[in-house]
């Protein structure tokens, strides 16, 4: 992708697609009045967010009418999880998650404890799944909602989404995913799937930043409250002036994504295998997460007697990550690893190789040169440590 660096952080985010580009710039000059105004380039604006309502729809297998546009998976996750809670507070006050889920999910239940709300933090096995059983169990007569991410961010393991959201049908507790990391990589139909609201954003499948969209089921008990006011935008529930641009560069992501859907996962089932092949020998490597069952557009591995940090700059110029992007400025051991019983020694030495649609074979074959040539490299440094 570049002379100065190979890029294999697409979990963290994806470079926009060329396509997806060139059809923002062309918004920029043509779609720029408010999708709200009456007069004839205001409908123009509207008509690119309808085209791209139905691309996204096409893709999900929903009514265009149930996607709400926000700026991004986080404020998705908020208004769906504060929402919904909030709405449904009459119900009951308890509401269940795992302790794994994005800061944008978690964080959300924390502010809703300090609102009066109980929370049940469930601990997934070693592999990073959620048992259905043990998911059951949680459930009481005043659980009211439920919130398990389809994909996690930094082990790649993937929930069985039609077995928990059964399980909330069956108890009439309203089940949110966060999809930021499955939407546009792996095939989601949600008129099969028992989820009421699911949350993605765009910069994850190749669209623009700044953009995201927020699923809520058209069933009798879905609803929403508001958490921003102001206007009437978008029947009230997310009310602002909608980035034209933005979308249309979501909507033709999506599209594109549904086109290549299985050649996608393919190839980073290929570039996955090249990879842990290359680095499987390493004494002390092992993997985080299932590389059995988890999207293979995400490897991430911890090694004994390395530290991370110093690790990932051994590691350049691939760019790669140690943990989720969201938390890279914090310095503790990863809290999503920690939870898959991980000694904090080796969850700080973990590394994230994420792959992506632009991923080379030869790119992965050096970053498993490099990862080996690393590890070896500073055990050299230290070799008590090693010992």
């Amino acid at each position: 992708m570049s002379d100065d660096f190979i890029y294999l952080d697409y979990a963290a985010s994806t470079p926009v697609d060329p396509r997806v580009t060139r059809l923002m710039l062309e918004c920029h000059e043509s779609g720029f009045a408010n999708p709200s105004s009456n007069h004839v380039a205001g409908r123009k604006s509207r008509a690119m967010i309808d085209n791209a309502a139905a691309q996204l729809a096409a893709l999900l297998n929903v009514d265009p009418e149930t996607l709400i546009w926000t700026s991004g998976a986080t404020e998705s996750d908020n208004l769906a999880i504060a929402g919904a809670a909030r709405h449904r507070a009459h119900r009951g006050k308890h509401l269940v998650t795992l302790m794994t889920e994005h800061k944008a999910v978690t964080d959300v239940f924390g502010m809703l404890e300090k609102e009066g709300f109980e929370v049940t933090w469930l601990t997934p096995d070693e592999s990073g799944h959620l048992d259905p059983a043990v998911f059951a169990a949680a459930l009481r007569a005043d659980t009211q909602l439920a919130s398990i991410m389809y994909v996690n961010n930094e082990t790649g393991v993937m929930q069985d989404i039609a077995s928990l959201g059964g399980i909330c049908r069956e108890h009439g507790v309203l089940f949110h995913v966060d999809a930021a990391q499955a939407v546009g990589k792996i095939a989601i139909d949600l008129q099969a799937l028992p989820v009421d609201l699911l949350s993605l954003t765009g910069h994850k499948f190749y669209g623009p930043k700044g953009i995201g969209a927020l699923y809520v089921a058209d069933r009798p008990d879905c609803h929403i409250e508001p958490i921003l006011f102001g206007g009437g935008q978008q029947r009230q529930i997310r009310p602002g002036t909608l980035p034209a641009d933005l979308i249309a560069g979501l909507g033709l992501a999506a599209d594109i994504a549904a086109s290549c859907l299985e050649a996608d996962f393919a190839h980073l089932a290929a570039l996955r295998r090249t990879l842990w092949r290359g680095i499987r020998d390493v004494e002390g490597v092992l993997i985080n997460g299932d590389i059995d069952a988890g999207f293979p557009g995400i490897l991430n591995v911890s090694v004994a007697n390395v530290e991370g940090e110093s690790l990932l700059l051994e590691l350049e110029p691939l760019c790669v990550a140690t943990g989720s992007a969201c938390n890279s400025t914090n310095q503790e051991p990863s809290y999503v690893l920690r939870a898959l019983g991980r000694s904090d020694l080796l969850a700080q030495s973990a590394i994230r190789f994420s792959l992506g649609r632009p991923t080379s074979e030869s790119e992965v074959e050096f970053a498993a040169r490099r990862y080996r040539d690393g590890v070896a490299r500073l055990r050299d440094l230290a070799p008590e440590a090693a010992a």
